[in-house]
């Protein structure tokens, strides 16, 4: 049989969830995201839960001081940033942009659809 769009999106997801923890390096993926927007110097609202969390142990790391990355932070985005890239070059290999552009594009638009 068959599997049909919801198989895939549940398995990949879960294969994305368990290499982006891999690539993390014991960096949560909340953590990461409050560290990847203060590198990037936003201000802008972050719209899921667990940011406060995520910034109480980026300050106790060190990483974080005054919402602004300490060294020890920006060498720390540095070294997982770099981690990141390589996972996010693995998940779409052999898969060109345009390809990729319009997977986005479905998936947004059959999220659209089911929100209505």
């Amino acid at each position: 049989m068959k599997k049909l769009i919801g198989h895939w999106l549940k398995h990949l997801d879960n294969l994305l969830e368990n290499a982006l923890e891999e690539a993390l390096q014991g960096t949560t993926r909340r953590e990461w995201q409050v560290l990847n927007a203060a590198a990037h110097d936003s201000t802008a609202p972050m719209p899921f839960t667990g940011v406060d969390e995520a910034v109480e142990r980026l300050i106790a790391r060190g990483w974080l001081a005054d919402g602004k990355l300490t060294d020890e932070g920006r060498a720390a985005h540095a070294r997982i940033a770099e981690q990141v890239g390589r996972f996010r070059q693995k998940a779409t290999e052999g898969v060109s942009p345009q390809e990729y552009q319009v997977t986005i594009d479905v998936l947004r638009r059959m999220s659209a659809n089911l929100t209505k």
